[in-house]
C-alpha cells in the first residue's frame, strides 16, 4: 500500500500514543496498589512488612525482566495483540487476589501472574510506540507516556486509599481490574501496529521508513540483545544508573512511603494523596524533561535528575513530624524528579545501539531498573521490620542516587575507533 507523509487530520500516531498513555495508565495504577495494601493485608492476615514486600519484589522483578522479552513478542505479535493479552492478564490476575489467603498466594498472583502482565505493557512499549511512529517530537512523546505512570498514580491512588478506609482493600483491587478489563475492547478496535497499516509516515517524517525486520524467535532476540549489550560499556553505566533510579523510586517511595507516613501517624489517605500530588508534579516534570531530552544533552540532565533525588531522598526523614510542610516540599520537589531519567535514558539508548535496536535494548536496561526496584522494596521492609524505621533506607538510597549522578557523565565517552553519539542540540536525530 503506498504511504503519505503528510494529512490535513490529526495524525494516527498521536491517537496510538493516547491509546498507549492510556494502557500505561490502568498499568501504573496496579502497580502503585501495594503502597495502600500493605497496612490492611498487615492487620487482617498479620503479614508483616518484610513478607508482603517479597511479593512485591518478585511483582518488580518480573515487570522488568518481561520488557526486553515483551519487545520482541511485539515484533512478532504485534502491538495490539501483545497490549491485549497483558491487559487479559492482568484483569483476570488483579481479581484472583481478592482470594488470596496465605503469603504464597500473593507471590504467586500478585508477584508472578501481575508482574508477568505489567511487565509486558511496561515502559518498553512506550519506547516501541515512540520508536515506530515518531520521527520527530520523539523527547515529548517519550516524557508524555513516561508520565503515565504518574498520572496513575494520580487518579488511582486516593481512589483505592479511600476505598480501603471505607470497604476494605478487595473492592480497591476490584476498581483496578475492571479498569483493565475496560481498556481490552478500546485498544482491540482502534490501536494500529505501525503507521504503514494507517497508509501513513511516522509523525514528521521525511521519508518512508524501513521496512520492518522479523525478530525471530521473541526468547532468542531477546537474548541476542543483551549478549550484544553486554559486551558495551555505555549498557553497563545506562543499566547502572537506571538500577539506581528503580531502587530510588517505585522500589522505595512507590512501595514504602504510605507506610512510612503511616509510622508517624499520617492517615492512609492523606498519605496516598501526597503520592498523587508527587503524580502531578512528575508529569509535570517527565513531560519537561522529554521536551529538554530533544534539546539539551541528556548526560547532564541524567546528572542534575540524579543529584537532586539524592539530596531529596536524605532530606525525606527529617520531613516527617507534626508540621506537613516538609513532606509537601518534598512531594513537589521530588515528584518533578520520579522519573524525568526516562527521555533522556531512552534518547542514550537510541544513540548507543541505533533506533531500530533501541526497543529491546531499553527493554534490558528498564530490567535492571525493576532489579533495582525490587531490591529498595524487599530491602526496606526488612530494614523496617528489623530496625523499626525506614531511615536507614532513605538516606542509602540517597546516596546512591548520588553516585548515580556522577555515572551519568561517563555515558558515551568511551576511548577508540567507534564512539557513541549523544544528541546535545535540537534537530540531532534520536
Amino acid at each position: 500500500m503506498p504511504v503519505t507523509a503528510r494529512s490535513s487530520r490529526l495524525h494516527y500516531g498521536w491517537i496510538v500514543a493516547a491509546l498507549t498513555f492510556a494502557t500505561l495508565l490502568v498499568a501504573a495504577g496496579i502497580r502503585s496498589a501495594p503502597g495502600v495494601m500493605m497496612i490492611p493485608l498487615e492487620g487482617e492476615f498479620g503479614w508483616s512488612r518484610a513478607t508482603i514486600s517479597a511479593a512485591v519484589s518478585v511483582n518488580l522483578v518480573l515487570y522488568g525482566l518481561m520488557a526486553p522479552f515483551a519487545a520482541a513478542v511485539m515484533e512478532s505479535m504485534g502491538l495490539r495483540r501483545t497490549m491485549v493479552l497483558a491487559l487479559l492478564v492482568l484483569a483476570v490476575g488483579v481479581a484472583a487476589t481478592t482470594f488470596m489467603t496465605a503469603p504464597w498466594h500473593m507471590v504467586l498472583l500478585w508477584g508472578v501472574v501481575v508482574g508477568g502482565g505489567s511487565g509486558t505493557i511496561a515502559l518498553v512499549l512506550g519506547a516501541t510506540v515512540v520508536s515506530r511512529w515518531f520521527d520527530s517530537h520523539r523527547g515529548l512523546a517519550m516524557g508524555v507516556l513516561s508520565a503515565a505512570t504518574a498520572t496513575g498514580q494520580l487518579i488511582f491512588l486516593p481512589q483505592m486509599a479511600m476505598a480501603v478506609e471505607h470497604w476494605g482493600w478487595r473492592p480497591a483491587v476490584l476498581i483496578i481490574a475492571g479498569a483493565a478489563a475496560a481498556m481490552l475492547p478500546v485498544v482491540w478496535l482502534f490501536m494500529r501496529d505501525r503507521p504503514a497499516d494507517m497508509g501513513l509516515w511516522p509523525v514528521g517524517a521525511t521519508q518512508a521508513p524501513r521496512p520492518p525486520v522479523s525478530a525471530g524467535n521473541p526468547a532468542v532476540a531477546a537474548v541476542v540483545a543483551l549478549r550484544e549489550g553486554l559486551r558495551s560499556r555505555d549498557f553497563w553505566l545506562l543499566a547502572g544508573t537506571f538500577f539506581i533510579c528503580g531502587l530510588s523510586t517505585n522500589g522505595l517511595i512507590g512501595t514504602h512511603l504510605v507506610s512510612a507516613c503511616f509510622d508517624h501517624g499520617i492517615p492512609e489517605v492523606r498519605a496516598a494523596s501526597l503520592l498523587a500530588a508527587m503524580g502531578i508534579f512528575d508529569m509535570v516534570g517527565t513531560t519537561l524533561s522529554g521536551w529538554l531530552s530533544d534539546r539539551w544533552d541528556s548526560r547532564k540532565l541524567l546528572f542534575w535528575y540524579y543529584g537532586l533525588r539524592g539530596l531529596s531522598l536524605i532530606f525525606l526523614d527529617y520531613a516527617f513530624g507534626p508540621d506537613v510542610f516538609g513532606l509537601w516540599l518534598f512531594a513537589v520537589f521530588y515528584g518533578l524528579d520520579w522519573i524525568a531519567t526516562v527521555p533522556p535514558t531512552v534518547k542514550l539508548a537510541a544513540a548507543a545501539f541505533g533506533p531500530q535496536r533501541a526497543g529491546m535494548m531499553f527493554g534490558w536496561i528498564f530490567g535492571a531498573h525493576q532489579l533495582g526496584a525490587a531490591t529498595a522494596a524487599f530491602m526496606a521492609g526488612w530494614i523496617r521490620t528489623d530496625l523499626g524505621d525506614y531511615q536507614l533506607a532513605f538516606i542509602s538510597a540517597g546516596i546512591a542516587c548520588l553516585a548515580a549522578s556522577a555515572l551519568s557523565l561517563m555515558i558515551g565517552r568511551k576511548p577508540g575507533p567507534e564512539p557513541v553519539g549523544v544528541p546535545v542540540a535540537e534537530g540531532e536525530p534520536a
